[in-house]
């Protein structure tokens, strides 16, 4: 039935492989400790003491201490559980409701932000002599132009972006297609590294190096693209931590900040509901300054 369940999740939901392998891994975690190898097994008890169970779970370290695990996660555990009990009691399988269980009450989201005068240093820290400059200067300024998320980023080909236009549509979360809009530095950036690559793969953005050449993908993975990230924040003497989704962060807030409605950040964000798109406001609410 999990499996089953992983498979329709897949193909008639359309949800991305890595959703998938999450789902299996929170499903997995739950049978394995409620001891359950069939639908009756799953009871509301056996709910209640796997959430005092994760409640006491480690999450993240914060200086010299463990931080439990975040009401966030805890939830991810049950929105899939819920799931997958929903699919079985849609093909008539008996098992417990899957109204019965609730999430737990999560704070909102705080924004990672970076100032402008650091997002200017961050952009400004490639050395574009070299091809892997070029390439990362390249990234940072596309980054910020629309607001990409890494995946996204990392997906594209050469084909996928036409610089005639300044303008290309990707496919981001649940196979839904958005269009996103190039800046002259990112149109420039990405002309200057394509104007400087040897290689014909298709891929938008590969890796060198070393590795370059053991005969593997050479399309960039999302790992490599945190970690230069990482490094380019330290030269460019930026304290805090700086991932893609805090320059995304920066790109929404940016856009509120001179004007744009909040309608519209959500399509060039591709959020599926307003309520997402609702936690830049915070920052950038005009009208609030104004009023004090």
């Amino acid at each position: 039935l999990k499996r089953q369940f992983l498979e329709y999740l897949e193909i008639e939901r359309g949800r991305s492989v890595k959703t998938v392998e999450n789902y299996d891994r929170y499903l997995e975690r739950f049978f394995a400790f409620a001891k359950a190898t069939k639908p009756a097994d799953v009871t509301e008890e056996h709910i209640r003491e796997f959430r005092l169970y994760l409640n006491r779970q480690p999450g993240t370290k914060i200086g010299g201490r463990m931080e439990p695990m975040k009401r966030r996660t805890q939830n991810y555990y049950l929105i899939a559980l819920r799931a997958c009990l929903k699919y079985m009691n849609g093909r008539g399988v008996k098992t417990i409701s899957p109204e019965r269980i609730e999430l737990a009450k999560v704070p909102e989201r705080s924004l990672d932000l970076i100032s402008t005068t650091e997002l200017a240093r961050l952009r400004a820290a490639p050395d574009t002599k070299t091809i892997e400059g070029k390439r990362d200067k390249a990234i940072l300024e596309l980054l910020f132009s629309t607001g990409l998320r890494i995946s996204e980023l990392c997906a594209l080909s050469i084909d996928d972006v036409d610089l005639t236009r300044d303008e290309f549509s990707v496919r981001g979360k649940g196979d839904k297609i958005r269009v996103v809009f190039l800046s002259d530095s990112a149109r420039d950036a990405i002309k200057e590294y394509l104007k400087a690559r040897k290689d014909l793969d298709d891929a938008m953005f590969v890796r060198y190096g070393r590795k370059a050449n053991d005969g593997g993908d050479l399309r960039l993975q999302a790992r490599a693209v945190q970690r230069l990230l990482k490094t380019y924040a330290a030269m460019a003497g930026i304290t805090r931590k700086v991932t893609p989704h805090v320059i995304r962060h920066s790109f929404a807030t940016d856009l509120l900040q001179n004007g744009a409605d909040i309608r519209s950040v959500q399509a060039l964000l591709g959020h599926a509901s307003i309520n997402t798109t609702q936690i830049y406001t915070h920052v950038t609410d005009k009208h609030l300054r104004d009023v004090h």
